[in-house]
């Protein structure tokens, strides 16, 4: 999948002109022609994003419904969601907040990223949280800090964004905590499934089974099941299969691999057998999906 580096200039639509940039978080405004370009990668991007919208309004497909987001909503984006923009008014505007999914940043809060990321998730069921207002205006005045410090030529630039990011993580953790007050799911199934979110990047290229999952979080098969689908309505397999077609369409699109050394790379048992999976999850056969 695409690292942020590597999107930023398609999602932005030239090279960045910042030099010094911290290239595991980046801020940025956006608009509707920029939203909408976010479509050009297919989700195959291994960040987490924060999306405040400002002015106007977007509709989002997500989880096999559509979602619309207005000013004080703020959607979270993790590499496991699916997710296109399917429409926006012309006035849109918002602010987008980007980390890298293995960004070694040293932050002492950042180890609760993907916390903050999936909380909506977890226990709204969807990645959408109206704020209030003052709330929002909040962050938004810290996002547009950090707007102005990529931009700047500070020299200790590098040293203040990463003070910002903390304390933007920080403030959005504490409107979480007072937003979300009635919460749907135990402190242990919300763990476990954040655990299982943490592990399945660094690992589903290679173990394809719950057990391997479950016996890193110690817990049984059956119990991780039965929380993953709690939670989200979605299976073990679903995560994994989903996680590993992005990588193969990423491949099939960006690569000069072939499809066998495709196969061979995501640890199918053979060709065959990839193949049948990409089929099935995509519509198409590997081949006629990179012809397209």
């Amino acid at each position: 999948m695409y690292t942020l580096n590597e999107y930023l200039p398609i999602f932005v639509g030239k090279d960045l002109p910042e030099k010094g940039w911290d290239d595991g978080m980046y801020c940025l405004e956006t608009n509707a022609s920029k939203i909408l370009r976010a479509n050009l990668t297919q989700g195959f991007v291994s960040c987490f994003a924060f999306m405040l919208v400002d002015k106007g309004w977007m509709t989002i497909h997500y989880n096999g419904r559509e979602l619309t987001l207005h000013p004080s909503d703020l959607y979270t984006y993790s590499p496991c969601l699916p997710v296109t923009v399917t429409a926006t008014s012309d006035d849109f505007h918002g602010y987008c907040l980007m980390a890298d999914e293995h960004a070694a940043i040293d932050a002492p809060v950042l180890h609760d990223l993907v916390h903050i990321a999936t909380l909506p998730v977890v226990q709204l069921r969807e990645p959408k949280q109206t704020l209030p207002d003052d709330a929002a205006r909040h962050l938004a005045e810290k996002m547009c800090e950090i707007i102005h410090y990529q931009h700047s030529d500070h020299i200790y630039k590098g040293e203040v964004l990463r003070m910002l990011y903390a304390i933007f993580l920080l403030d959005l953790q504490n409107v979480q905590d007072r937003t979300i007050v009635h919460r749907q799911l135990s402190q242990r199934v919300e763990d476990i499934f954040i655990g299982f979110i943490r592990l399945l990047p660094d690992h589903f290229i290679e173990h394809h089974d719950i057990p391997f999952y479950a016996s890193r979080l110690c817990i049984s098969p059956v119990y991780l099941s039965r929380v993953v689908r709690q939670v989200s309505g979605r299976t073990v397999i679903d995560y994994i299969n989903y996680m590993l077609l992005m990588e193969a369409s990423f491949l099939l699109r960006t690569s000069k691999m072939s499809i066998a050394q495709i196969s061979n790379r995501l640890h199918f048992s053979d060709t065959s057998s990839f193949s049948k999976f990409f089929s099935r999850m995509k519509g198409l056969s590997p081949r006629e999906y990179r012809e397209l």
